[in-house]
């Protein structure tokens, strides 16, 4: 039986202007921290699907935003962090690191939002 590979985001193949695929980055990034808080997701896979080097280059050459790329420089050490520190202090490490990366994410999208709009939640 073939091994399946995981899927791999690119996003120099996502199709949009800049301001639109900012707007993607943060949010696909916002599903990524979820995925990594809830488990679903390992740091090491991750950083295989969506923090790698090709990502990386992009977001630094054509993105062009500071809070994008602390988000891909954070994101692409996760899996470091439980290779060299010890385990409990990794853990924390590794929450505050989703937690930056999160704060990131909204602060990009809240650039994205014209000032006095409102957010509502319908329940």
């Amino acid at each position: 039986m073939k091994k399946r590979r995981p899927s791999r985001v690119v996003l120099s193949e996502v199709p949009g202007s800049p301001p639109q695929q900012l707007e993607l980055f943060a949010l696909v990034n916002l599903g990524l921290v979820q995925s990594l808080t809830s488990g679903v997701l390992s740091p090491a896979e991750a950083v295989e699907r969506f923090y790698h080097a090709d990502n990386c280059l992009y977001v630094q050459r054509y993105l062009r935003k500071r809070e994008a790329n602390a988000i891909m420089s954070r994101g692409v050490q996760l899996p470091n962090l439980f290779e060299c520190l010890p385990a409990e202090e990794a853990r924390r490490e590794f929450y505050h690191e989703l937690e930056t990366i999160r704060a990131l994410c909204l602060k990009l999208l809240g650039e994205k939002r014209p000032r006095g709009a409102a957010v509502h939640a319908v329940a």
